[in-house]
């Protein structure tokens, strides 16, 4: 306990008897231990608090990459959208549907 010997803390005992007398330590302890419920309750509120925040942030990076994946789908369907737009393409894919087509059945001739 903080590196204090039995005889150092025999010590400090014997010196608070001394100091307040008999009769004033259990008002003394008394103090001493509702000073420290209230300290162990405020850092309990303190870290649900930063809990809390941690969350939060965590939320809000969540919400984020969430947006850009949205920002990504919808600039690739722009993309797409554009590239349909290309004049000839669509003949263009018509007939290597149509040549993929072919060389399926040749294969399967063979």
């Amino acid at each position: 306990m903080f590196g204090l010997g039995f005889q150092e803390i025999l010590l400090i005992l014997v010196i608070i008897f001394l100091l307040f007398g008999v009769k004033r330590l259990p008002e003394i302890g008394k103090g001493l231990g509702e000073t420290m419920r209230e300290i162990r309750k405020i850092r309990d509120e303190r870290k649900t608090g930063k809990e809390k925040e941690k969350e939060k942030e965590k939320e809000k990076e969540k919400e984020k990459e969430k947006d850009k994946e949205n920002q990504k789908g919808n600039l690739i369907s722009e993309i797409k959208k554009e590239v349909e737009e290309i004049p000839g393409l669509k003949e263009a894919k018509e007939i290597k549907e149509a040549a993929d087509k072919v060389k399926g059945i040749t294969k399967f001739l063979k």
